[in-house]
């Protein structure tokens, strides 16, 4: 296992000043200005020292592709500290009439740290992409195609409901173990498993799967939260810390899958959920 990892609140992780972090990753596909990246503005805001910042749009695993660029960034030693934050503003890009999508998804952004530790806190990703799917979750028209055609309407998100349940509820259960083996751990081992909060019917087909122990608390926090893509580890993971759910330095899957056709996953070590 890699680094470990320590949640952030308010925009600083407790006894870590800003100008430690020596790069800002932000996972995002809703942030519509191609320059500059929001990461630079995110640092600059945090009151950071001018880290190297960079955008990742890795669709709903985002967030897990983000970790682990930045935990091999704290691996090899280029930074002491990588901040990594998933952030969607679904709202604007979901067509408001379309009821297979609109009342999914939802705007949110969660962050964490990652540091130094002398303690493994981060394991090996299981990741990959099936870029035949790409259509089944797909901005309906590119930006430029809608700026020279004359009428052309609004790029919006549509999504092929039947098309991603399939590939989700009966793929990503081999992920999940995949991930928990290069760990070198099993299912009973896991004290939580935090998935991408796209629909509680594909969590449960992947717990099943997984033949995950009924004791290992899983994470739920869609009905809250809609789907807020590379936003949904985060905020499953907080609202985990928070309800007691989990406690830090619990064994933790996360998972994470969505457009691209794309995935990512890894276990880790719950971080201590800091507070204002």
């Amino acid at each position: 296992m890699g680094k470990q990892i320590a949640t952030v609140a308010g925009g600083r992780q407790s006894a870590l000043d800003p100008e430690q972090i020596g790069c800002v990753i932000v996972a995002t596909s809703t942030y519509l200005l191609l320059t500059p990246p929001a990461a630079a503005l995110v640092a600059d805001a945090l009151g950071t020292s001018g880290p190297g910042a960079f955008d990742l749009g890795g669709g709903c695993a985002g967030f897990c592709t983000a970790l682990t660029v930045a935990s091999d960034l704290v691996r090899g030693g280029s930074v002491d500290y990588a901040l990594v934050v998933g952030v969607e503003k679904m709202s604007v890009t979901t067509e408001p009439t379309d009821r297979s999508t609109r009342f999914i998804f939802g705007d949110g952004a969660g962050a964490v740290v990652v540091g130094k530790s002398d303690v493994a806190g981060i394991g090996p990703v299981e990741w990959g992409s099936d870029g035949s799917q790409s259509d089944a979750i797909v901005q309906d028209l590119d930006w430029y195609e809608y700026i020279t055609t004359p009428g052309a309407k609004r790029p919006y998100i549509k999504m092929a409901g039947t098309a991603v349940f399939r590939w989700a509820a009966f793929e990503m259960g081999k992920v999940a173990l995949a991930a928990v083996e290069k760990a070198g751990l099993t299912v009973e081992d896991l004290d939580a498993f935090v998935p991408h909060q796209a629909n509680s019917r594909i969590t449960e087909v992947i717990a099943r799967s997984m033949k995950l122990p009924e004791t290992v608390p899983v994470s739920d926090d869609i009905a809250e939260s809609g789907n807020t893509s590379a936003a949904s580890v985060p905020l499953a993971m907080e609202a985990m810390l928070a309800n007691g759910d989990v406690k830090p330095g619990d064994t933790a899957l996360l998972l994470a899958f969505g457009a691209g056709l794309s995935y990512a996953g890894q276990v880790v070590t719950m971080p201590v959920f800091a507070q204002n």
